[in-house]
C-alpha cells in the first residue's frame, strides 16, 4: 500500500509543535542521551551475573526457561491493571497467557512482569477513596517502574484502560524509553441504557423524584458488562491518545471485548511487539516514539474529540517523562485551532460504539491529516507514519488462528450526527479554554454547554466540600438565586484533588429551573464533564493560598469561557487585604480508606499546571550537573 501524500501542516500545530520543541530542547536532548546510552549497550540480560540471571528463570517453563538462559530470543515484559471488579480491565484476565502464546510463535519470550493499582472512580465518586485516586497514577508509574527495573526484558506490553491507570504505565515506561512497549487495550462494553437517559435519571434522583431503586437500575443499564464505560470520559479519551500517539495497533482501541476481532488484535500486538524488538528488525523505543510531534498529535485528538479534561495535567505529566514540556497554554492556542468533530457523550447522546459505527477512529484519523491538524511523520509501534491508523482492521481466518489485515478505511463519516470531516466540524475550535483573573487560572470544557450558557456572572456561595454544597442544595437554600459555587480545598495539595462528579446533578436541576449558574474548584470535573460551566483545576489552590481562600459569599464572580475570564468583582486592594477562610483537612483528619499512606504525597504534590504529580522531572543537564548514561 502507497503511503498518502502529506498535506501541510496547519499552521497553529506547525507553531506549537515549534516552540514545544525549542523550549524542551535541553531536557529533551538529555533524555535521548539516557535512551540512547541504554540502547547502545544492549539488552541488560546479558550482563546479569549467573546468580541474578538464575533468579530470573527460575519458575519460568519451557520453552521460556532455555530461551532466557541461551539469550537469543527477546524477552517481554508484560505488566498489567488487571483486576475482576474494574469492569473495564475484568478483560485482562486470560490477555497474558494469550499474549505468552503469540509471542512465542512470534520468536520471542514473554513474562509476567508485574501488577499495578487499578481504581474504579465510578465507584469511588463522592466517598474518601477518591481522594487518593490522582494520586494513584503517579504510584502506577512507579509500580511499572518496578515491574521493568529487573533488567531481563528487551520490550514491554502495557494492559491498563481506565483514568489514572494509561498515563501512569505511560509514564513508568517512559523511565524506561530504551525498550519498545506497546499499548493492549480492552474495549468498551456493549451499549446499554442511553447515557442521556441515564443522566435523566440521575437528575430525577437528585430532585427526589424518583428513588434510589429506579436510580441503580438505570445506572444496572448503563454499566451493565465487561469493558469500558461507554461515555466520553478519561477512559475512552486515554485510549484515543494511545492510538492517535501510535502505542496501539491501528483500529484496536475500540474493538468489544469477547469478540473474535477483540482477541485477534491482542495476539497481533503480541507478534508486532517482537517484531519493533533490536532482534525483530525494526527497534522502536518508546522514549523515540514518544517525542514532540507525538505529543501534539495527543493535543490535537484530545481537542477534536472534546475528551476528558484530566489530560490537561497528563498530557503534561507524560510530556514531561519523555523530556517536553508542555503547558495549558499550548493546549488553549491549538484548542482555538482545532475543529470539533464528534458528538460523544456528554457532548452529545452517542456513545463511544456508535462513534466506531460512523467511521471511529480510522475516519477521524483521516480527515484531521487530510486537513493538516495531524503530524504524519512519526514513529508507531505499527512503523512510520501516522497514517497507518487511518485503516481498518478486518479479520483474516477464524478461530484462534485467525489473524488481523489492514483495510482502507473510510473516507466519509457514515453518521454526521456523531462524527464529521475536519472542513464541516460541529464547532471550529476544541471546546477546551484556559481562563484567568484574580482568581487564578483554571480550565473550562465547553463543548457540552450551550453558547447560551458560557458566561456567568452571579454572586459566590463557597464550600469547603462538595458535601456541604449538595447539603445546601437538599435544604433547597440553592433555590431561585443565580449562583457560582465555588467549592475550594479541593486541590492536589489540599486532598488528592478528587474528582466532584457529584455536584454536576443538582447544578444540572438549577440550570433547569432557569437559574444562572457555574462552579468554580480547584478540584476535577473529569470527562464526564456536562452542561453546566465548571472552571475546574484551579491554580494556586486554595490549600496554598491561592485566591479562592479569600473568596466570600457574595462576591460576584464571573466565569466567562468567551473571553476567558475568571475574576471576582472587588477592588485588587480590598480583594488582597483578606485573611484567608477555611482550610485543607490536616493529616489526622486525612485518614482513614488508606488516605494517611499518601500524605507524603501531598507534601510534595505538584500544582495541576504543572501536572499535579510527585515525580519530578529531571532539570536540564549543566556542566556540574551532566548527564547521567549509567545503566
Amino acid at each position: 500500500m502507497s503511503t498518502p501524500s502529506k498535506p501541510g501542516i496547519h499552521p497553529v500545530v506547525a507553531e506549537v509543535t515549534d516552540r514545544i520543541t525549542r523550549r524542551s530542547a535541553a531536557t529533551r536532548t538529555a533524555y535521548l542521551a539516557r535512551t540512547d546510552a541504554a540502547i547502545d549497550k544492549g539488552t541488560a540480560r546479558g550482563r546479569l551475573a549467573c546468580a541474578n540471571l538464575a533468579h530470573g528463570f527460575a519458575a519460568a517453563e519451557e520453552p521460556v526457561k532455555s530461551g532466557l538462559r541461551s539469550g537469543r530470543k527477546p524477552n517481554v515484559a508484560i505488566v498489567s491493571a488487571y483486576n475482576d471488579m474494574l469492569s473495564a480491565h475484568q478483560p485482562f484476565r486470560d490477555v497474558p497467557e494469550v499474549l505468552k502464546k503469540s509471542i512465542i510463535r512470534a520468536g520471542g519470550l514473554a513474562q509476567f512482569a508485574g501488577g499495578v493499582p487499578a481504581m474504579c472512580d465510578g465507584i469511588t465518586q463522592g466517598r474518601a477513596g477518591m481522594e487518593l485516586s490522582l494520586f494513584s497514577r503517579d504510584l502506577i508509574a512507579m509500580s511499572t517502574a518496578v515491574a521493568l527495573s529487573h533488567d531481563m526484558f528487551d520490550a514491554a506490553m502495557m494492559l491498563g484502560v481506565c483514568d489514572k491507570i494509561v498515563p501512569g504505565l505511560l509514564i513508568g515506561a517512559l523511565s524506561f524509553g530504551h525498550l519498545p512497549t506497546v499499548f493492549v487495550p480492552a474495549g468498551p462494553m456493549p451499549s446499554g441504557l442511553p447515557n442521556a437517559e441515564k443522566a435523566r435519571v440521575r437528575q430525577l434522583y437528585a430532585e427526589g423524584k424518583v428513588g434510589r431503586e429506579e436510580l441503580l437500575e438505570a445506572e444496572s443499564q448503563s454499566y451493565h458488562s465487561a469493558g469500558t464505560c461507554t461515555f466520553y470520559g478519561t477512559a475512552n479519551s486515554n485510549q484515543m491518545l494511545m492510538e492517535v500517539m501510535g502505542l496501539h495497533l491501528p483500529d484496536a482501541t475500540f474493538a468489544n471485548p469477547g469478540t473474535p476481532l477483540r482477541a485477534a488484535l491482542t495476539r497481533a500486538a503480541g507478534e508486532r511487539t517482537v517484531a519493533i524488538t533490536a532482534a525483530g528488525g525494526e527497534p522502536t523505543p518508546v522514549g523515540h516514539l514518544v517525542d514532540e510531534k507525538a505529543i501534539v498529535n495527543a493535543c490535537v485528538a484530545l481537542l477534536a474529540t472534546g475528551g476528558s479534561t484530566n489530560h490537561t495535567m497528563h498530557l503534561v505529566a507524560i510530556a514531561a517523562a519523555a523530556g517536553i514540556t508542555l503547558t495549558w497554554d499550548d493546549l488553549s492556542d491549538l484548542s482555538a485551532a482545532v475543529p470539533l468533530l464528534t458528538r460523544i457523550y456528554p457532548n452529545g447522546s452517542a456513545d463511544i460504539n456508535h462513534f466506531v459505527a460512523a467511521g471511529g477512529t480510522p475516519f477521524l484519523v483521516h480527515t484531521l491529516l487530510k486537513h493538516g491538524y495531524l503530524h504524519d511523520d512519526v514513529l508507531t509501534v505499527s512503523g512510520r507514519g501516522l497514517w497507518r491508523h487511518t485503516r481498518e482492521a478486518r479479520l483474516d481466518g477464524a478461530g484462534e488462528q485467525a489473524g488481523i489485515v489492514w483495510e482502507e478505511g473510510p473516507k466519509s463519516s457514515l453518521d454526521t450526527d456523531v462524527l464529521r470531516p475536519a472542513d464541516d466540524p460541529f464547532a471550529p475550535d476544541g471546546g477546551l479554554r484556559m481562563l484567568s483573573g484574580r482568581l487564578g487560572r483554571a480550565v473550562v470544557k465547553t463543548s457540552a454547554v450551550k453558547p447560551e450558557h458560557r458566561v456567568v456572572t452571579a454572586p459566590a456561595m463557597v464550600f469547603d466540600d462538595q458535601a456541604d454544597f449538595l447539603a445546601a442544595f437538599a435544604e433547597g437554600r440553592l433555590d431561585g438565586r443565580d449562583l457560582v459555587a465555588v467549592v475550594r480545598y479541593q486541590g492536589p495539595a489540599a486532598n488528592g484533588m478528587p474528582e466532584l462528579h457529584k455536584l454536576m446533578p443538582a447544578l444540572g436541576v438549577l440550570q433547569d429551573r432557569g437559574q444562572r449558574v457555574a462552579v468554580v474548584t480547584d478540584g476535577r470535573m473529569s470527562g464526564a464533564s456536562g452542561k453546566v460551566p465548571a472552571a475546574i483545576h484551579v491554580t494556586p489552590e486554595a490549600a496554598l493560598g491561592g485566591p479562592l481562600a479569600r473568596v466570600r459569599d457574595g462576591d460576584l464572580v464571573t466565569v466567562d469561557a468567551g473571553t476567558g475570564v475568571l475574576e471576582v468583582e472587588l477592588a485588587d486592594a480590598e480583594f488582597e487585604r483578606r485573611e484567608a477562610t477555611g482550610r485543607a483537612p490536616h493529616d489526622v483528619e486525612w485518614a482513614g480508606t488508606g488516605r494517611e499512606l499518601f500524605s507524603g504525597f501531598r507534601a510534595i504534590v505538584g500544582t495541576a499546571e504543572t501536572g499535579a504529580s510527585v515525580i519530578r522531572p529531571l532539570p536540564a543537564p549543566t556542566e556540574e550537573a551532566p548527564v547521567v548514561q549509567h545503566v
